[in-house]
């Protein structure tokens, strides 16, 4: 049943984060930008906060100490305010798929940025390696060469790729902060920090509720980057940060990706260069190469114990078998 839980779990949210980019771009033929998250953050406030309110004990629900205020603001603020600004606005410009291939360097910058903000975590030698290959991969996804690198970085993908970066200061700034609520209720906090400061970037961005167009095209998506890629994707993403941690969770950034490309070429009819998925490809390496320890380390037990499991191999002809990690006195 763990088992089912954590697949069930990894499903929701990487095929609920994977639509928020398709829902995204044809969300903004209806509606601006910045409003269009605001409003989203808006109603993922409430659904959260009432989750949060009947599933964690009274006396866990307000933040006690500087560094729970110093989490509650990284969060809002960087890993989820200016992260999802910068991607609805630079997704107005990039397919779904490119926009989620370059969103998903969230857990390539994290390491970098915690070598320079944080005293206890360092950027290793192979974690380098790590983050040059993925920053290779996104160059490729970008499509960036020496003669078009201005062009390349006054596109949308620059801006989405500012949010990734955004998300992973954020990440990396919560750490720093020692905060001592749970994830879920400090996303709860964060979230109308969130909505506040995309209202006022909207505002003065001069977006207006009067351009919105209430079409049944709007609504939908407006329901499903709040309600699905919103509470619901945001509920299940921390369940699985408990159940399997934080490396094996963080995969759920390189499954999106699949999901935006079938959802983009299904209802928006996108499609996906080869070099995209080739840099994609190469990003998944790059992450890889910098968790490479961890994830060893976190599957050998389970594949331990699987092989344990295993019934005896009797050999033909021979009365002795497999004795798996035990000995029989021979």
């Amino acid at each position: 049943m763990s088992r089912v839980r954590t697949l069930v779990l990894f499903a929701l949210a990487s095929v609920f984060f994977g639509g928020t980019f398709v829902a995204a771009r044809a969300g903004q033929e209806f509606i601006p930008p910045l409003l269009f998250v605001a409003l989203r953050f808006d109603i993922a406030a409430v659904l959260l906060i009432g989750y949060a309110v009947l599933t964690t004990p009274r006396e866990d629900l307000v933040p006690t100490t500087r560094g729970d205020i110093a989490g509650i603001l990284a969060a809002g603020v960087f890993a989820i305010g200016l992260a999802n600004g910068l991607l609805f606005v630079g997704q107005g410009y990039v397919t779904s798929a490119v926009g989620s291939i370059v969103f998903s360097l969230v857990p390539i910058f994290s390491p970098l940025l915690a070598g320079v903000l944080l005293t206890d975590e360092r950027l290793t030698a192979t974690g380098a390696v790590g983050t040059a290959v993925g920053l290779v991969g996104v160059a490729m996804v970008i499509g960036i060469e020496p003669g078009n690198l201005l062009g390349a970085a006054n596109g949308g993908t620059a801006i989405v790729l500012f949010g990734a970066i955004s998300g992973a200061l954020g990440a990396v700034l919560i750490r720093r902060a020692d905060v001592t609520t749970s994830s879920t209720v400090r996303t709860a906090w964060a979230l109308p920090v969130s909505a506040l400061m995309l209202h006022a970037m909207s505002f003065g961005a001069g977006e207006s509720v009067g351009a919105i167009e209430w079409t049944t095209g709007a609504i939908v998506a407006l329901v499903y980057v709040s309600v699905f890629a919103g509470a619901i994707a945001y509920i299940a993403y921390f369940e699985l940060i408990d159940e399997v941690g934080a490396i094996r969770s963080s995969l759920t950034f390189y499954a999106s990706p699949v999901f935006a490309t079938l959802g983009g070429w299904l209802f928006l009819g996108e499609q996906l260069s080869g070099l995209a998925v080739a840099g994609f490809a190469v990003i998944v390496a790059g992450f890889t190469i910098i968790g490479y320890r961890t994830i060893v380390t976190s599957l050998e037990e389970p594949v331990i114990r699987a092989i344990r499991r295993l019934p005896p191999i009797h050999l033909q002809g021979d009365d002795r078998r497999d004795s798996r990690f035990e000995t029989d006195g021979d």
